[in-house]
């Protein structure tokens, strides 16, 4: 094992309070694409910029062709959980992970069975009436032939926080506590340039910051530990294997 991978499993053996920080890279290992990478969603050409049709106000203006983009390339129902999830469930189960703080939408994490999941960026199985505020779930968007409409005549909308909207501020709130008591944060496949979202890493007091990405990021210099790798790989090595 290598040394990096050694200092990790020891960091993680002698932590109470562990908080995961994740991105879009933490499911790339199942089949998600991620958005910034060579690629990624935002390098792929379609008749509107990627970042415009996640925007609230795309939504709103031309719910159709977000709908039909949401559906081809934002929801994943047949994707799996990955080594990555699998290991910080376990890590949960094992009372040492307390928070996954999460921007992705997948779902991944608790099909792999996290409990304590906090979704900065919302829910991709969970969606509403505009009007009425009616739940629904992902299946009556896939089986809408365009735009998914409320018995009540209302449009339906993912639970998602699109492009112009704020992010949950209970959300926030506890992402904060989480990362803030924290004596090991470990960050994975993520760029950390999606802001607010990458602003909570300056919450944390510890000393024991890991960085598990396969590019540089901002955050590279205040790291114990930095891993160039994919984190499916990392954490099923350092937690996963007997």
């Amino acid at each position: 094992m290598k040394e990096e991978l050694i200092r990790l499993k020891n960091m993680i053996q002698d932590a109470s309070y562990i908080v995961f920080f994740g991105g879009a890279g933490v499911s790339t290992e199942s089949g998600i694409p991620d958005f910034r990478s060579p690629d990624g969603l935002y390098s792929m050409k379609f008749k509107y910029p990627p970042e415009q049709m996640v925007s609230y106000s795309f939504f709103v203006t031309h719910p159709s062709e977000f709908y039909a983009f949401f559906r081809e390339k934002l929801v994943y129902p047949d994707a799996l959980p990955n080594n990555a999830h699998f290991a910080l469930a376990e890590l949960e189960k094992q009372g040492k992970l307390k928070a996954v703080v999460t921007q992705n939408v997948d779902n991944l994490h608790q099909k792999a069975g996290s409990v304590n999941v906090l979704e900065l960026h919302g829910s991709g199985n969970r969606y509403y009436c505009m009007l009425c505020k009616e739940a629904y779930g992902l299946e009556t968007v896939l089986e809408a032939e365009d735009i998914p409409m409320c018995r009540c005549g209302g449009i339906i909308r993912p639970d998602v926080v699109l492009y112009e909207e704020s992010l949950d501020q209970n959300v926030i709130n506890k992402s904060i506590s989480a990362i803030r008591n924290a004596d090991v944060l470990i960050v994975g496949g993520t760029s950390l340039n999606v802001y607010p979202a990458a602003g909570l890493l300056q919450y944390y007091q510890g000393d024991n910051l890991v960085l598990i990405n396969k590019s540089e990021t901002s955050f590279d210099s205040y790291a114990s530990i930095v891993i160039r790798d994919a984190i499916g790989e990392t954490l099923g090595e350092v937690v996963l294997a007997t």
